[in-house]
């Protein structure tokens, strides 16, 4: 049994009353983390590829369209009171803007003495100072400059540092981090990303890196599930899908990437080379048909499943249909050959 499952998820946001349009944010999508064998798993993709909708379903703050998010075996619609403090306890976030959790009238020990007060961590206050400054000293953050200060004297680096030492506290088994770099100088990020890898190594926390950023994704993550549009387009092992991409679109993100030599411009989105043209005729079809240069007329008609390339590797896309299919019932086919393997992440 998963500690934290999504079984074929489906979240649509509109068709109401008032706003009769569909978007779909994220297209029958499956993950697990297992306390057993705990991963570090990245989702990346553009703006708009549903990866913070996923976030928040992960999180109990968004309920699914269909499919359902399980925390030990049970539905977060049906925990109860007690099923429900455990999972808040044992599954916790660190989100994009830091500052938009602080309440600028409190210091900021107010974020680290809340929790150890509700999940009554400590006996006393003395204890309760031991922990907080344990875990401010476990992300790099010093006491003396951290404590006793209000959130708008702490740097975006130390307030995003602050809600993993919050985390910390808690001994979560899963962290679900939501762009946690994005808005941090580069000085920074590598602070904060040691920090995350500090918790799933030493601490055997799962963590699921939600992030733009391909280069990041592939400094710490073991494993790499690719969005676009709300649908899984490649899923492995983050060396063999960044190194060797198989989807035209991760192909395009890649060579996306900026590298630091004046004689070989950047190419963005002529990376890939001119679209193919076609078009969606059929109710269901390719979400990137429309930029892909190496579209096929089955592309416009159908939607591509996952095609397993290796026992760690899956690509949609039609151009690898000759190899077995990977039902989207359960993606953790994939990324359960990898995680727990004792593989450390790429430096």
């Amino acid at each position: 049994m998963s500690l934290l499952e999504a079984r074929r998820v489906r979240k649509v946001f509109g068709g109401g009353l008032w706003h009769r349009s569909q978007v779909v944010a994220l297209e029958d999508f499956s993950i697990a983390f297992d306390e057993a064998s705990p991963s570090f798993i990245a989702v990346v993709g553009e703006s708009g590829s549903g990866k913070t909708t996923l976030a928040r379903l992960l999180l109990g703050l968004l309920q699914p369209t269909s499919g359902d998010v399980c925390y030990r075996g049970t539905s977060l619609r049906l925990l109860h009171r007690q099923g429900r403090r455990r999972f808040l306890q044992e599954v916790q976030a660190v989100f994009q803007d830091p500052y938009e959790v602080y309440n600028p009238f409190y210091k900021v020990d107010h974020v680290l003495e809340l929790p150890i007060r509700n999940f009554r961590l400590a006996g006393d206050r003395r204890m309760a100072r031991a922990l907080m400054e344990q875990a401010l000293v476990e992300v790099g953050l010093r006491v003396e400059e951290t404590l006793g200060r209000y959130p708008h004297q702490l740097s975006g680096g130390q307030r995003q540092r602050l809600m993993i030492a919050r985390a910390l506290l808690l001994r979560p088994k899963v962290l679900i981090a939501d762009e946690p770099v994005s808005m941090v100088d580069a000085s920074l990020r590598a602070t904060i990303l040691g920090s995350l890898l500090s918790l799933h190594r030493e601490h055997g926390v799962s963590v699921l890196y939600i992030t733009h950023d391909l280069t990041t994704a592939y400094q710490v993550s073991h494993d790499i599930v690719v969005l676009y549009r709300g649908v899984v387009v490649e899923a492995g092992r983050v060396e063999s899908v960044v190194r060797e991409p198989a989807h035209p679109y991760t192909r395009l993100l890649v060579g996306s990437i900026p590298l630091p030599r004046p004689d070989r411009p950047w190419l963005g989105e002529r990376a890939l080379g001119q679209p193919a043209g076609l078009r969606p005729v059929g109710p269901r079809f390719c979400k990137f048909v429309d930029r892909c240069p190496f579209a096929l007329p089955i592309c416009q008609e159908e939607s591509p499943p996952l095609f397993q390339l290796s026992p760690d590797r899956a690509v949609a896309c039609f151009l690898y249909r000759e190899q077995p299919v990977v039902t989207n019932d359960d993606l953790t086919v994939v990324l359960r050959n990898r995680a727990g393997t004792g593989a450390e992440a790429p430096n």
